[in-house]
């Protein structure tokens, strides 16, 4: 079964030129220069990954990257002009696998796409734990990438969901920036390290937790994160 791919560009030329260069590596492309229309094709077709421009108009990919979050994990890659670290940081927490800035190589965009659909083919070994974690105050569904503290559901990017579950999968264990940043899916590029904090920073302040006296998450200086929530 061929893979199939979503453009979102509302630069018709850049999408007709890589739905011609990606169906060299026998993919299927399919491509909407309106997001609006993007929901409305994803509850129809299938797609093993989409591929986002940033600078839309109606809605910008930042915002069409989030409300596909809200249903779907399938892989996004941006594309954008903007490629500032905030920007790439932006990007990374409403939910895109990875962030590459125009212009780009197509080459290095299709080994990209074939190196996201090839961890996504790795399957790990089936699990025989509940889908809900509970700890305490806390409880996450990972199946429905929900979370709630006291009963109320948390609105948390995927970002802030994966290193929530992360730490809640390993309480009372010191986990470093690397060990968090693999399972965030970002980028090779040792600079997004930082989105480690700035994702923990921004989760702490939904969960209400005060670094100098945690109650959920704990800086291990120099080292890394340790959830320390309630036995």
């Amino acid at each position: 079964m061929q893979n199939r791919i979503l453009i979102v560009d509302d630069d018709i030329k850049l999408c007709r030129m890589l739905s011609r260069y990606l169906a060299e590596f026998s993919y299927t492309v399919d491509s909407l220069n309106d997001p609006t229309e993007a929901e409305g094709y994803l509850l129809t077709s299938s797609v093993s990954i989409i591929i986002l421009d940033v600078m839309m108009p109606k809605m910008n990919g930042f915002e069409l990257c989030k409300k596909i979050r809200r249903t779907y994990d399938t892989p996004v890659i941006i594309l954008s002009a903007r490629g500032g670290v905030e920007d790439r940081i932006a990007g990374l927490e409403a939910g895109a696998d990875d962030y590459l800035p125009k212009p780009f190589e197509p080459r290095e965009l299709a080994a990209r796409i074939s190196s996201i659909l090839k961890r996504a083919e790795i399957k790990p070994v089936v699990q025989t734990e509940s889908p809900q974690l509970n700890h305490g105050r806390l409880t996450i569904d990972t199946n429905t990438h929900r979370a709630f503290l006291d009963g109320k559901e948390l609105e948390l990017t995927r970002a802030e969901f994966v290193i929530l579950s992360i730490l809640l999968r390993n309480p009372y264990r010191v986990l470093d920036r690397d060990r968090i940043f693999n399972e965030l899916k970002g980028l090779d590029c040792d600079v997004f390290n930082r989105t480690v904090d700035v994702t923990v920073s921004r989760l702490r302040t939904k969960l209400g937790d005060d670094p100098k006296f945690p109650l959920f998450i704990k800086t291990v200086w120099g080292e890394g994160y340790m959830f320390v929530g309630e036995k």
